[in-house]
């Protein structure tokens, strides 16, 4: 056997906010379903009312966002503290270069989302920052050095 690709499922508050959130650095919507089947022409929502799944992709990567099931969220959300206490999912999203890591950490400081950190070049032979996404799930930004 040999997995193709993974794809991870968010559990999330707001699917349409969710892709905003990730549209913002970046990411498109590839999909967005409700009770209603699915929603045509890259909208998030319709007459059935606003999606409760849909994906957003970058690249070859896509993540699938589901609102209120497929996996947990955290409790109350700690901004400054990105442990492995946190709860949620944690990611990473390899980048082409640390200038992109840069580049990501200062769009995202910029937008006022919850970075954990400024990019650092770690031991590991990556440079990386975390990112927290609005329902708490963690994001280690980096690329190799």
């Amino acid at each position: 056997m040999q997995v193709k690709n993974v794809t991870p499922i968010l559990n999330v508050s707001d699917v349409p906010a969710s892709i905003d959130w990730f549209a913002s650095l970046g990411w498109r919507c590839s999909f967005c379903w409700n009770s209603g089947g699915h929603i045509a022409e890259g909208r998030t929502s319709n007459i059935h009312g606003p999606a409760d799944f849909g994906g957003v992709c970058s690249g070859d990567a896509e993540i699938l966002l589901c609102k209120g099931a497929q996996g947990h969220r955290p409790g109350p959300i700690q901004p400054e503290v990105c442990t492995e206490d946190t709860g949620g999912v944690w990611m990473s999203w390899w980048l082409d270069s640390i200038s992109s890591v840069d580049e990501l950490h200062a769009l995202a400081s910029r937008l006022g989302y919850n970075v954990v950190g400024k990019p650092v070049n770690e031991a590991w032979g990556v440079r990386e920052f975390k990112l927290r996404h609005p329902d708490g799930h963690t994001i280690r930004v980096g690329a190799g050095i």
